[in-house]
């Protein structure tokens, strides 16, 4: 059976390390324009079935550097046709599916489905490429990610379920500082590295920090005191990696001296996305594939 990317934590720990450390080795390779050419020949549909780009561009640019052809397919999971017909369609074609939509139960539906990986590029329950993009970064940058302290200043949303469950898998603690009202509370990603909590103190023990959008339901006094600042970044002790997830709201959950801070390595990891997705791509399209009848 192929071997989805749809949850961070659906792959096994040496698996993600192995695709972690790969996605630094391509970074350098990316540096010195030596990609190995390890998609020639493999076909790769993209689905942007969802607003956004970042990601998305990277794959295109990514699967074509890697010698292999991407084409973007205009499906949507929200019109008439079954999923099970449309993944059908679709694995006639390609080797692999990378899907940026809604909905995570419909990518589900649609792996249970086909006989090619398919790789989430981004859900409203989670964002996987863009933890493990980050992580690649950080890795590159300590040499390692055991004992990580990750520091999410942010909402039970799509950037920091991503962080919880990579912290069912991998040697690395997650907290969630934020009001109550935004906790993470689903059984099915709490787990002994995570914990979350209200007090901003926690952040200063942090070897990385991240933000995600404020709710739009939300009241900017119940806010503020989360806001990322330069002086509450300064009281870290200048060893923590700060990483704002964009797009960025400057005067919400940073201020804009917050992105001026030598801590602030937003545009440098955010490289990482590329390499991290090529790696999975990589990885995806080298393992056995079921024959086709």
């Amino acid at each position: 059976m192929p071997q989805h990317f749809l949850e961070f934590h659906s792959l096994p720990a040496d698996t993600l390390h192995s695709i972690i450390k790969r996605a630094c080795d391509l970074a350098g390779h990316w540096a010195d324009r030596t990609i190995p050419q390890t998609l020639s020949g493999k076909r790769v549909g993209l689905i942007v079935d969802d607003s956004g780009w970042r990601n998305t561009t990277a794959i295109a640019l990514g699967v074509q550097a890697m010698g292999g052809i991407c084409v973007e397919a205009p499906v949507t999971f929200s019109g008439a046709e079954a999923v099970a017909d449309l993944g059908g369609y679709l694995s006639n074609w390609f080797d692999l599916l990378v899907i940026r939509t809604r909905e995570l139960a419909k990518l589900k539906e649609l792996a249970s489905t086909i006989d090619i990986p398919v790789i989430n590029a981004r859900t409203r329950s989670n964002h996987p490429c863009e933890t493990l993009g980050d992580l690649a970064y950080v890795r590159s940058v300590r040499g390692t990610l055991e004992g990580l302290k990750v520091v999410g200043i942010a909402p039970d949303a799509n950037i920091l379920r991503s962080w919880v469950e990579a912290s069912k898998t991998l040697p690395i603690q997650v907290t969630q500082v934020y009001p109550q009202p935004w906790h993470v509370t689903d059984p099915m990603l709490l787990n002994a590295n995570f914990r979350a909590s209200s007090n901003i103190e926690d952040v200063l023990d942090a070897d990385v920090i991240i933000t995600d959008c404020w709710p739009k339901d939300a009241q900017e006094s119940a806010l503020l005191p989360y806001q990322v600042s330069s002086s509450l970044l300064d009281k870290t002790g200048g060893n923590a990696i700060f990483l704002p997830c964009p797009p960025v709201s400057r005067g919400q959950e940073v201020t804009a001296d917050a992105m001026l801070h030598k801590a602030c390595q937003s545009l440098q990891a955010k490289a990482f996305l590329l390499h991290a997705q090529n790696a999975l791509m990589e990885w995806g399209t080298q393992r056995p594939q079921v024959p086709r009848s």
